[in-house]
Formats: C-alpha cells, sequence, structure tokens
C-alpha cells in the first residue's frame, strides 16, 4: 500500500470520527454537563486538527485527500444513531470505542516499515 493510501485510510478514520462526534455535539448539546462538553467538543477539535494534517501531507506527496468517511462512517452512523437511542452513556461508550480503534490504527501505521519516515514522525508526534 502506497504512503498516500495509507494517509488516505487514516484520513477516512478522522472524518468518521468528526462525523460522529459533531453528531453527539448535536444531540446532547443541551443534556450534557458543561465539563463533559467541553471534553467533546475539545476532542472533536483534536480531530479536526488531525484531519488537516492529513489532508496537507496527503497534498504535499501529490496525491488528492479522500473527501468521505467511507464505509467505517457509514457504521460508525448507525452505530452512533442506536446509542443514541439508549441515552448518553451508549454514546459515550461508542465513542471511546472508537478512540480506540483509531488508535490501533495509528499504531498499525507506525509498524509498517515501509512507511515513510516524515509521516512515521507526524503519527508519532502529532497524531
Amino acid at each position: 500500500m502506497s504512503d498516500i493510501q495509507s494517509i488516505n485510510r487514516l484520513l477516512q478514520n478522522e472524518l468518521s470520527a468528526l462525523e460522529t462526534y459533531q453528531q453527539a455535539l448535536d444531540r446532547f448539546r443541551k443534556d450534557t454537563a458543561l465539563g463533559e462538553f467541553d471534553f467533546l467538543m475539545l476532542t472533536f477539535q483534536e480531530h479536526k486538527a488531525a484531519a488537516c494534517s492529513l489532508r496537507g501531507k496527503i497534498k504535499q506527496l501529490g496525491g488528492t485527500p479522500t473527501q468521505d468517511s467511507g464505509p467505517w462512517g457509514t457504521w460508525a452512523k448507525i452505530i452512533m444513531a442506536c446509542a443514541t437511542l439508549l441515552g448518553k452513556q451508549a454514546v459515550l461508550k461508542v465513542l471511546r470505542e472508537g478512540e480506540l480503534t483509531g488508535t490501533e490504527d495509528y499504531e498499525k501505521a507506525l509498524q509498517d516499515h515501509g512507511l515513510h519516515p516524515d509521516i512515521r514522525v507526524l503519527i508519532a508526534n502529532s497524531l
């Protein structure tokens, strides 16, 4: 797999996270304690910055950044819709599981010894 494909896959994950956090923020804006809302917003902003960094790296390498979250994003929307029906705790659990999956994907990318060193540094230091 090329570096651009690897980064685009990570970008899809970030876009999925953005969509999922946006759903949570929209749904629980009024029902969430200020600290919880602030934490959700901070995490949303971190995913937004990560997506921006990944887009920049893809463009720098001459690729075209993906514009959508792909199949994983569709799946995440379905899971989030179901969790929303069950309440805030279910949503928070879905978000936590998504974070763990995202971390695993970044760790897998770092294990790819063919990945360009600049990309490895970006992932290890920023993402």
